[in-house]
């Protein structure tokens, strides 16, 4: 679609927000399922007389599904219509969450977690297709950045709710206000619904023409989605690959404790926060190429920090900077994933978002080796390093990409 025919199109004149707040809502809820268990393993271990180790299935199975499950989404969200989609798998989600507290056993939690995994991981990329449909592209990084809000919300208060109130009420409370949370989403998606005509209306004319191949197909033939795509993987897997350790090197070097080290990785989500709450002045003042940059810059910066910072107090303020940094990046990298295929932008989004998971596993996997043979401090070196360049490099994609 041309820039002008897209102008043109209806859907181009308003944004709805009510719409995408209550996207926003459900995004929540979703993110909130992807730490929970985490703060909540010793007391599942105790409750089913296990090892932590052991009760970790459930992590592990939520993982896989929820990943796992981004590869097929697309075409679906975009043959039956993201919003109704999204409602739906709010509601199963409430149902399977509920399930996690009513678990008997341990291999009938790490069943329920597996399904939760495989409901929630619609909820965002079929928001952000949905978005993409429905925003003009010149504001539509300001849109998807505000959007972002609720997930990052949702990453804080599944890592608070497994903590202090998994020590207030017992983990399968836990669950059960997750699960209410879901389905709070899932009552006011379906009012949309039955309420806005907009969330009806397919987002592009050739979405319902294709077959789940041939989805397939129209994205990955497109030379720019396929740049976006990569950097996508080689983002998910240089951030989160040293990210995923730095807890871990602030408890071997300085002996925080957990509740510092926890309050510490969580500042990533501040940084967040910042972003999406001057999102609007960061693109009105440097555009995509500057701000993928500067991005990529920030986080370079913050990992040296964190590589020969001689104080433990300095580590809060460089998560933040990493967490800044990376949505500055990422956001800009959301927001052409949006556009990259148009006709086909539910299955363009979950390819993109399948692609930061696999990307974040192959990093961990590979910071592990790193770090086990050489330490904390070339694992971030590395990061500070290569990030940059990474953003350097798509920043010049994005200044000669097709219009759209």
């Amino acid at each position: 679609m041309t820039a002008a025919a897209q102008a043109s199109s209806p859907l181009a004149h308003r944004t709805p927000t009510r719409s995408i707040t209550l996207l926003a809502v459900a995004g929540f809820a979703a993110q909130a399922q992807v730490r929970v268990t985490d703060s909540l393993l010793p007391q599942i271990a105790a409750d089913f007389h296990t090892t932590v180790g052991a009760a970790a299935m459930v992590v592990t199975a939520y993982a896989l599904a929820h990943g796992s499950i981004q590869l097929v989404i697309g075409p679906v969200g975009d043959r039956f219509g993201k919003y109704r989609t999204v409602a739906l798998m709010c509601a199963i989600g409430a149902v399977l969450v509920a399930c996690c507290g009513l678990a008997g056993s341990l291999s009938q939690l790490m069943l329920a977690r597996l399904a939760t995994g495989a409901a929630a991981g619609w909820v965002i990329p079929i928001s952000m297709a949905y978005v993409g449909d429905v925003t003009p592209y010149g504001h539509r990084q300001t849109v998807l950045g505000r959007y972002l809000s609720g997930q990052i919300l949702g990453q804080l208060s599944g890592q608070a709710a497994g903590g202090v109130l998994g020590d207030l009420m017992g983990w399968r409370n836990v669950f059960f206000v997750l699960a209410g949370v879901f389905a709070l989403a899932a009552a006011g998606l379906v009012f949309e619904l039955i309420t806005n005509a907009l969330t009806r209306k397919p987002g592009h004319p050739n979405e319902t023409t294709r077959g789940f191949v041939a989805d397939y197909a129209v994205v990955l033939k497109n030379p720019f989605a396929r740049i976006v795509i990569l950097t996508a993987f080689i983002e998910g897997a240089i951030v989160w690959g040293a990210f995923a350790y730095i807890g871990a090197d602030l408890r071997l070097r300085f002996g925080l404790s957990f509740t510092l080290v926890g309050l510490t990785v969580a500042c990533f989500g501040i940084g967040g926060l910042i972003y999406a709450a001057l999102v609007k002045i960061f693109v009105y003042r440097l555009g995509q190429v500057r701000l993928a940059i500067s991005g990529g810059f920030l986080i370079a910066a913050a990992y040296i920090e964190l590589a020969v910072g001689p104080a433990w107090w300095l580590a809060p303020i460089a998560t933040m900077a990493i967490g800044l940094g990376f949505y500055m990046l990422h956001n800009t990298l959301q927001t052409n994933a949006t556009q990259m295929t148009p006709q086909a932008r539910g299955t363009a989004v979950a390819i993109f978002s399948s692609a930061i998971f696999v990307g974040q596993t192959v990093g961990v996997g590979t910071g592990a080796l790193v770090i086990d043979r050489l330490g904390a401090a070339p694992l971030f070196v590395g990061a500070a390093i290569t990030i940059p360049v990474l953003a350097i490099w798509f920043a010049r994609q994005l200044r000669h990409r097709p219009v759209m």
